[in-house]
């Protein structure tokens, strides 16, 4: 019986011998390599590189709710809106031989309600990519901010000023970079963003204005200084004003004369550390001929609140007119200036207390006064806005605001609103905001 165990001990021992120095002659698989996501800090912070490339990419985004009043102007009008809006933004950047290769994607989806958000009585959804360019080197192309605006002001409002306040629109630009913070950018922008079309008949020597197909895209230009004292600006633009109003004189029907209308701004800023770390002030100021769209963003601009049209559908801004008796063109003219100085209180609490006014005129032949002595047609107005807000950030990137604004509209002689007739209207909003930023 221990002869028969021994035997097979000995050769169990011996196949598991054999078995170990089989396995030792095959060839071991090895594990793949595992690609860990390296923390890029060339750009800031918050850029990694994705795996296998160089390129830089930067995930962020934003929450932010609003609650707005508005005063009312109507029965109909809502005096309360509400309104969610998210963000989701992609930032990648990639150095090459000729220079910086960026481009950005911002995606905005926005849920709003009532007339301070300008859906009176119902609810508004908008998904929009409000950015998405490529630079290189000093071109951009894409969606952008418009090179009109300086987008280095420290502003800190809520609600709506009457300047170029940083809107997207379509370009295709290039910038020359000197140096010491100075550059200089030569943009053609969509000029579909920049029209300001509206008109209520009543002038004696004015037919309503229609834009025909756009030909010239807007031109626009600007020299820039940044530097650590702050920021300023000087900009201009060219655009095409093309009306598609036939008049008729003696039995003779045409089309008015294509005419270009153009703005120019200045914005700049001072940094005021001697007030405090991060305190600063700015300005800006704007004349338009025949492009006030220069004036408020044009169509890619914020809401005009409080308010829009205050009451009265003849305060507008818009291009011009044609003058029936010549068949010409009549630009529109206005100038704006807007400022505001932003101040903190802590690191965690700060405010910014900020105004604008504007000018409008259109010339006597498009308005007309009634028998009742009511002013109708396109008419000339002044309007002022004032307002403060104050901010408190518990955290990095929350924000907790609270903002009041009152404005108020002078137009030339007495006009019809649904209050009666009146020679001015004014009205305030009050808003308060939370978002988070990541």
């Amino acid at each position: 019986m221990k002869l028969v165990k021994s035997l097979l001990l000995g050769s169990a021992t011996g196949l598991m011998s054999i078995a170990g120095a089989y396995a030792a002659d095959l060839p071991v698989a090895k594990a793949a390599p595992v690609e860990y996501v390296r923390v890029c800090s060339t750009y800031g912070a918050g850029f990694f590189y994705i795996p296998g490339t160089d390129t830089c990419l930067r995930v962020s985004g934003r929450v932010r709710a609003d609650y707005l009043f508005n005063t009312p102007q109507t029965r109909a009008s809502d005096a309360v809106g509400f309104r969610a809006r998210g963000r989701i933004q992609l930032d990648a950047r990639t150095a090459t031989a000729y220079g910086l290769l960026r481009s950005v994607v911002r995606f905005e989806i926005t849920r709003s309600s009532a007339t301070p958000f300008g859906n009176t009585g119902a609810i508004g959804t908008s998904p929009n990519v409000a950015q998405a360019f490529v630079q290189f080197g000093g071109l951009t192309a894409g969606r952008v901010t418009s090179f009109f605006s300086n987008s280095d002001l420290p502003t800190g409002h809520m609600g709506t000023l009457r300047f170029d306040d940083a809107p997207d629109v379509d370009l295709l630009a290039y910038t020359f970079t000197f140096g010491n913070g100075f550059s200089a950018t030569l943009s053609i922008e969509d000029g579909l963003e920049r029209r300001s079309v509206g008109f209520i008949p009543g002038g004696p020597n004015a037919l309503a204005f229609t834009y025909a197909g756009q030909r010239v895209p807007d031109v626009v230009g600007n020299i820039k200084y940044t530097g650590t004292w702050g920021t300023a600006q000087l900009s201009g633009a060219i655009h095409q004003v093309r009306s598609n109003n036939l008049y008729t004189i003696n039995g003779f029907s045409d089309y008015a004369d294509t005419e270009y209308g153009f703005a120019v701004a200045f914005a700049g800023s001072v940094n005021l550390p001697m007030l405090g770390a991060g305190d600063a002030l700015w300005v800006a100021a704007t004349y338009a001929d025949g492009a006030p769209a220069y004036l408020n963003g044009g169509n890619a601009g914020t809401i005009i609140s409080p308010v829009t049209e205050f009451g009265s559908s003849n305060i507008l801004l818009t291009d011009g007119y044609i003058n029936p008796l010549s068949g010409d063109l009549k630009k529109s003219r206005a100038w704006s200036i807007a400022g505001g100085l932003r101040h903190y209180w802590t690191p965690q609490l700060r405010s910014n207390l900020f105004g604008s006014y504007l000018r409008a005129n259109y010339g006597g032949g498009a308005q007309a006064i009634t028998a009742a002595g009511t002013t109708i047609g396109l008419v000339d107005f002044n309007e002022y806005r004032v307002g403060a807000n104050i901010f408190w950030q518990p955290v990095s990137g929350l924000d907790l605001g609270v903002e009041v604004i009152y404005a108020k509209i002078d137009p030339r002689g007495r006009i019809a609103t649904p209050f009666g007739t009146v020679g001015s209207s004014d009205a305030v909003e009050g808003r308060v905001r939370v978002q988070r930023d990541f």
